[in-house]
């Protein structure tokens, strides 16, 4: 038997995963890893290359224990995005930043303030902003600590750092690159003068190879793979996810329902809102860019209420044998619509140019327990992910003139029958929830198998390995229910707003910079 191995970089774990040409998932490996705030600088989150590479080493090894390394055939990487990586001469790690690092708030507001119109112009050319990007990074690096910035001489992403540790050879993708804004969506590659613009460095830029290229072979031996495995470029985690997920045809729209919630939406073309409204990334199909949407924390507010104010229904559901969110969806599915009217006030709509949240909190709480409790909160939580990611959907819709009838739904989010019900109700679409839900690292490993010659591109590989496991038809009566609480919601949220401009209430995030 023959295999595929994906290497999957996250923003809380490192994993190896471990297929057959089929599609099957084997075996995996998985550590939680830490990334490490530098003392003295607030918002800081390091990447610890060397420790987090023995880590990968040991989740490889663990992965491929039961197996004979030699029958891999190829193996890729995916990573979170944004989080780059700063190489000396000798391809040896300088200095690298998880994506969660805010450290260059600073120099966010710099950038702004000395080069105006600049945002603008970069944002219609790489579909980023600068809160999220490279360059306040580098800048900052340049500002504290000109002895290590004087030595960088190759910057990539972390997935792309995987794979140079593997083959030695340090190359991006574009739809990770992307992410970094130091790009040309169309090109398709890294847009050196961006960074002369703002004096860093213009020599320090890799090839961009599209994912599903082979770039060398194995020549690592800490991994333990074989020499005669090929090294394959891969790709961001999102875009990947998207492939994994069967999303790579034009018009093609997916909800990834995790810790965040993206909403992605596939274009032929290079489209950019006016109001920089949106972010915009190159796909892992050529020819293609996706419009993305994010909602801030959805999985995680859940877990947040799940232990804070679940300890019975946790030990419920142990006793019962089911998961807790399960038992949770149960009860909330005898709240009705609306859920009393509860509003809640967490994540607000994507707006990239300018991104800021409200203090977290429920509006609208009555005091008769038999409406107002964790079921009802609960359900709460679930048709505000719902809604804002219906938000920005059609915000998306509004500038690339696309409007599906189905939505695919995947993450974790998608394992509830009461969530995906909810999204179709929302959305007034379909939503069709695939197999595999967790589709990152398949899309990866479909990389691996076009490099390996498995399939002849990522399109194949999709129509090949992707299966549904259901679809959920929208309740159109409850659709018309929601378009009135989605107006209440977008009020309440504008007020909500403006106590944190008074000073009054503290905003659950701001983007760097503001």
């Amino acid at each position: 038997m023959h295999y595929l191995l994906a290497i999957d970089a996250g923003t809380g774990s490192g994993r190896a995963v471990l297929f057959d040409t089929k599609g099957n998932q084997i075996a995996v490996g998985q550590e939680e890893w830490t990334h490490i705030a530098q003392e003295g600088v607030a918002n800081s989150m390091g990447f610890d290359c060397e420790a987090n590479w023995a880590l990968l080493c040991r989740c490889i090894q663990k992965a491929t224990k039961d197996i004979d390394v030699k029958d891999i055939l190829a193996v890729s990487a995916t990573s979170m995005r944004e989080g780059i990586v700063l190489y000396d001469k000798d391809g040896k790690e300088l200095w690298a930043v998880a994506n969660v690092d805010a450290r260059a708030a600073e120099e966010v507001k710099e950038l702004k303030l000395a080069f105006k119109g600049m945002e603008e112009e970069f944002y219609h050319q790489s579909g980023q902003t600068f809160a999220l990007g490279a360059l306040p990074r580098i800048l900052w690096l340049k500002k504290h600590h000109p002895d290590i910035y004087a030595k960088v001489e190759k910057i990539s992403m972390i997935s792309d750092w995987v794979l140079a540790k593997l083959s030695g050879v340090i190359a991006s993708d574009p739809s990770n690159a992307g992410t970094a804004g130091i790009f040309s969506l169309r090109e398709r590659t890294y847009a050196p003068m961006m960074a002369s613009r703002v004096g860093i460095k213009n020599s320090i830029f890799p090839p961009c190879v599209e994912a599903g290229e082979v770039i060398g072979k194995v020549t690592d031996r800490a991994s333990g793979l074989s020499a005669d495995t090929l090294v394959v470029m891969g790709g961001g985690d999102v875009q990947l996810g998207a492939a994994g997920l069967g999303v790579v045809n034009v018009g093609d729209v997916a909800v990834l329902g995790g810790t965040f919630w993206q909403q992605v939406v596939n274009m032929p073309e290079v489209v950019t809102p006016d109001d920089m409204g949106m972010r915009i990334n190159p796909h892992v199909i050529k020819g293609q860019v996706q419009a993305e949407g994010i909602t801030f924390f959805s999985g995680l507010v859940m877990r947040w209420f799940r232990d804070a104010f679940c300890e019975s229904e946790k030990e419920e559901a142990e006793k019962k044998g089911m998961d807790t969110y399960a038992l949770l969806e149960q009860k909330a599915s005898e709240v009705p619509v609306g859920s009393y009217g509860i509003l809640p006030i967490f994540s607000d709509v994507m707006k990239y140019g300018k991104w800021y949240h409200a203090s977290p909190s429920f509006l609208n709480l009555g005091i008769d327990a038999s409406k107002y409790n964790k079921a009802s909160m609960f359900k709460s939580l679930e048709e505000n992910a719902c809604i804002v990611s219906a938000e920005n959907l059609e915000n998306i819709f509004s500038f690339t003139g696309i409007n599906p009838d189905t939505i695919v739904f995947a993450g974790g989010a998608s394992k509830g029958a009461l969530w995906s019900q909810t999204l179709a109700d929302v959305t007034g679409k379909k939503v069709k929830v695939p197999v595999v839900k967790e589709a990152t690292a398949l899309g990866c490993a479909m990389a691996a198998g076009v490099g390996a010659g498995v399939y002849s591109d990522i399109k194949e590989a999709a129509q090949k390995l992707v299966q549904w496991e259901k679809q959920y038809e929208p309740n159109m009566s409850h659709h018309d229910s929601y378009k009135e609480i989605r107006k209440k919601w977008k009020k309440a949220y504008e007020a909500q707003l403006s106590l944190v401009d008074e000073g009054i209430t503290t905003a659950m995030w701001k983007a760097p910079g503001l």
